[in-house]
């Protein structure tokens, strides 16, 4: 299986978009499971669903952090590198999904949401793009690091 149907496989288990993302890559990270979803389980909803930075996009910024990320603080040389692979990811979504913001990619207006996540039923999945944008976070985090 994957990346993308990893992905796809966790957010249909109930898993929000960064968990779902960040999961599907917890072995390269070398990271087990239950420690990437905990790591990831507070940007779901773009983070606390406030509808802010996708949660799928934030799930790819952290296997990028694990992966490639820097930490020497006095860096900058490592640093601009980090931030500009982060930037090109968060680039490449935003092609292909016109945004990388939840409630853009909702089409929900205001900034914030109940913290009272909706059931998972099948009109929450014929209404909401998550899966494809997790799916499409996953293969964009699958071929950068290929």
């Amino acid at each position: 299986m994957d990346h993308e149907e990893k992905a796809k496989e966790l957010f249909k288990e109930g898993y929000n978009c960064s968990q779902s993302v960040v999961g599907a890559f917890c072995d390269d990270m070398n990271l087990d499971l239950q420690t990437a979803l905990k790591l990831s389980s507070s940007f779901g909803g773009g983070m606390g669903r406030l509808r802010e930075v996708c949660g799928a996009v934030s799930g790819m910024f952290m296997v990028a952090g694990v992966l490639f990320g820097y930490d020497d603080p006095k860096d900058q040389k490592i640093k601009a590198e980090h931030y500009t692979r982060i930037q090109i990811l968060a680039n490449k979504f935003r092609e292909q999904n016109k945004s990388f913001i939840c409630r853009e990619l909702l089409g929900i207006e205001g900034t914030s949401d109940s913290p009272v996540p909706e059931a998972r039923t099948a009109e929450y999945y014929a209404k909401r793009p998550c899966i494809d944008l997790v799916g499409d976070a996953a293969k964009i985090m699958e071929y950068y690091i290929m």
